[in-house]
C-alpha cells in the first residue's frame, strides 16, 4: 500500500509540474509598404515566460501619419 501511495505521489507531482522548452516566437510587422516576418528561439523557459518574452514585442505606433504595428506570438 505505502508503494502505491508513493508511485501515485510521484506520478501526479511529474505530470502538474512545467517544464522548460525551447519556443518560437514570429513577429509580423505590418507598414504602409507591407508585411514582413520574423521568427526567433526565446530560449529554454516555461510556457508563461516564453509567452511573456515574445508579446514584448508587440507594438504599434505612427509616424508621420503612417501606422505602422508589429504582433508576436509563439508557434
Amino acid at each position: 500500500m505505502k508503494k502505491i501511495i508513493i508511485t501515485v505521489t510521484a506520478f501526479i507531482a511529474l505530470t502538474t509540474t512545467s517544464c522548460k522548452k525551447d519556443y518560437t516566437c514570429e513577429c509580423i510587422k505590418n507598414s504602409p509598404s507591407g508585411q514582413s516576418s520574423e521568427s526567433y528561439n526565446t530560449g529554454k523557459m516555461k510556457l508563461d515566460e516564453a509567452r511573456a518574452k515574445c508579446n514584448d514585442g508587440d507594438k504599434s505606433e505612427t509616424i508621420l501619419g503612417q501606422s505602422y504595428t508589429t504582433d508576436c506570438s509563439l508557434k
